[in-house]
């Protein structure tokens, strides 16, 4: 069984029990059935991605909430925190899971059905919130916070499938994927927030609380997300499951995982996109460990402080989602003068915003927030620098996500899995040089040498923009998919 709804050149049994004989009455059951994801009315949908965003942004704020915590769960366990950050481990162990467990049960999701495998992930998401409560030393909270990596980075990838299950045409799902690249994006760059404002209790409560309503969220979610699948939706009617379905599961492991390893690494366009997405991404990671240094060793704030700062990444992320939206609606029209596929939208026009986001955006947020310290100007003009560093990362990590979408639709699922990948590996590992770099190169030097990387990296889409179709016309893995 396909991973799609049935197509109209297919003959299977009718949904009532009668066998269909003609290809119109297939394309009729295929349009006009409710059980069709793709026929589901527009609140039905809207709901399911709802619930699926609520989730993103839950589960976001877990991966970074205790870091404005970090001094009172040091001094608990006895963790020295001095030039480099220990305590940041963490954080990197939720990251790396959350990087390299999603490539192993998404296409398993797929194969099996998302609703039960979304579910299940959460509820062990949530199991794994306990020990982080009442984790009684260090290792055990890094331990459990592994797993919860591993469970709550498949049920955030799995909210770009539900997507794509429920929204037939690439116009469709551009809105609903670039909200849910905003809630993925505000969960992780909240959760510091979340942090500082619990601070006046014990830092247990940062998980506590978040016990209590990832808790509440389970009936939410029961009720809320049905299956998206139609292949599944359709096996389980017609009862026409098959024992071949654990094969086609692991060949379907098998092939996204090595398939999204030959992209990244033969792939030109996935290379530098996947770099240029996850060093955005990454950013917000780092952050959680410069802003608590800067803003105490400038204006003496006190170290937890720093984390309510945060919140000017949270605004630029919401003005970049306002200002992306006028960008999807250039990318939709693009579809009209498509010479290449007519009537599908050209992927090079997603990026026109990314470029000077890059640029005005990241790279001038990073020198702007660097360099404005220098003589302890007032707390608000470096805070507008990372509104502008917001702004940027939020343009960046949607243009990439479409982008390598649309230029590998028929691998779509391994390119999004290499640059998830590469953007939670960066998470993971980037910000544990963030202090010490801070602390030896000076806040405006490693400020600077961050914009310099992301003046670099802003090559890639610019260099798309203009020879972008020439590139995808010379590259072996599209050429290879238009063969298939």
């Amino acid at each position: 069984m396909t991973a799609e709804w049935y197509s109209s050149s297919s003959q299977p049994p009718d949904l009532k029990g009668q066998e269909v004989n003609t290809a119109s009455e297939v394309e009729l059951s295929y349009d006009a059935d409710p059980r069709n994801p793709y026929s589901w009315p527009l609140w039905k949908k809207w709901m399911t991605m709802a619930v699926a965003y609520w989730v993103a942004i839950l589960v976001g704020i877990n991966a970074t909430s205790f870091t404005t915590v970090t001094d009172a769960l040091s001094e608990e366990f006895n963790i020295s925190n001095g030039f480099f950050e220990y305590s940041f481990f963490a954080v990197t162990s939720w990251n790396a899971a959350a990087a390299i467990v999603p490539l192993a049960t998404l296409p398993m999701m797929e194969t099996f059905g998302f609703r039960i495998g979304y579910l299940s992930a959460y509820v062990l998401f949530v199991i794994f919130i306990i020990p982080q409560c009442v984790a009684p030393n260090f290792a055990t909270l890094v331990v459990c916070r592994t797993f919860a990596g591993a469970f709550g980075g498949t049920i955030q990838n799995a909210a770009d499938g539900i997507a794509a299950n429920i929204f037939f045409t690439v116009q469709e799902r551009i809105l609903p994927l670039t909200l849910y690249a905003f809630t993925l994006m505000f969960g992780v760059t909240i959760g510091p927030v979340f942090g500082a404002l619990l601070k006046p209790l014990d830092w247990r409560w940062v998980f506590w609380l978040q016990l209590i309503i990832n808790g509440a969220t389970i009936p939410v979610l029961y009720y809320g997300l049905k299956e998206t699948r139609g292949s599944v939706i359709l096996s389980k009617l017609n009862k026409t499951e098959k024992v071949a379905d654990k094969t086609a599961a692991l060949e379907e492991l098998k092939e996204t995982v090595s398939r999204a390893a030959m992209l990244l690494i033969t792939e030109p366009t996935v290379t530098s996109f996947t770099t240029w997405s996850a060093f955005s991404f990454g950013l917000v990671f780092i952050s959680t460990q410069s802003v608590p240094v800067v803003y105490s060793a400038v204006y003496d704030w006190p170290t937890y402080s720093g984390g309510l700062v945060q919140t000017a990444l949270a605004l630029g992320e919401a003005i970049g989602i306002v200002a992306f939206l006028y960008q999807n609606r250039i990318y939709v029209r693009s579809a009209a003068h498509n010479l290449e596929k007519p009537g599908v939208p050209v992927p090079e026009s997603i990026l026109h915003l990314s470029i000077p986001s890059t640029v005005f955006g990241l790279a001038g947020g990073l020198f702007m927030y660097g360099w404005t310290t220098v003589n302890g100007a007032h707390w608000i003009v470096p805070t507008i620098g990372l509104v502008l560093i917001g702004f940027g990362i939020m343009c960046i990590v949607i243009a990439a996500a479409v982008y390598v979408t649309d230029s590998y639709s028929g691998y779509a699922a391994s390119a999004i899995a290499a640059v998830a990948f590469g953007e939670n590996t960066f998470a993971a590992f980037l910000p544990l040089a963030a202090k010490p770099m801070y602390l030896r190169l000076g806040f405006q030097w490693a400020s600077s040498l961050l914009a310099f990387i992301a003046l670099a990296l802003a090559l890639a889409p610019t260099i798309l923009l203009w020879k972008g179709a020439v590139i995808r016309s010379k590259s072996k893995a599209i050429q290879k998919m238009s063969l298939n």
